[in-house]
């Protein structure tokens, strides 16, 4: 289970709006002085995801909780997003290019229009898998526990 801490800003019955900030691993890093990442995170400075999150521990607005995901769903995540699309653009250039001599026009713009036409078909195939994963709560992050706030409420009397 990968975990982070958030906060609850909105509650929808079952699911809590939560804020986590982006961290970077900039700050203890040797090479930071010369880093593209480490000057870019300093010029755009820290700022928050907003996200759904399944509501496991009756959580409420201004509390700050442990959210987690499985490993498994991150994984199952990153190849859908990243490398099925790339593989069908790979494919569709080599399919372009073998139908380009059979169609008489140069091999560079039938792999151009293959490729192109690969990724098109596999950011369809993403469109489509993300729809049917929406609603599986094994592809969901979850609260895990609330944590103790920082500062004690006080409440004055008088």
């Amino acid at each position: 289970m990968i975990e982070e801490n958030a906060r609850v800003v909105a509650v929808e019955g079952e699911v809590a709006w939560v804020e986590a900030e982006r961290k970077s691993a900039c700050g203890s890093c040797e090479a930071k002085g010369g880093c593209g990442t480490g000057s870019l995170s300093q010029v755009f400075g820290t700022r928050s995801n907003r996200m759904r999150v399944l509501n496991t521990v009756g959580a409420a607005p201004g509390d700050t909780v442990v959210i987690g995901i499985e490993e498994s769903a991150l994984v199952r995540g990153s190849v859908a997003v990243y490398l099925v699309p790339l593989l069908a653009l790979l494919a569709g250039g080599v399919f372009g290019e073998h139908m380009a001599g059979q169609l008489s026009i140069a091999v560079q713009v039938g792999g151009v229009v293959g490729g192109l036409g690969g990724l098109g078909v596999g950011l369809l195939w993403l469109r489509g898998y993300t729809h049917r994963i929406a609603g599986d709560p094994r592809f969901q992050p979850v609260t895990l526990k609330r944590l103790a706030p920082v500062f004690p409420i006080v409440e004055l009397k008088g």
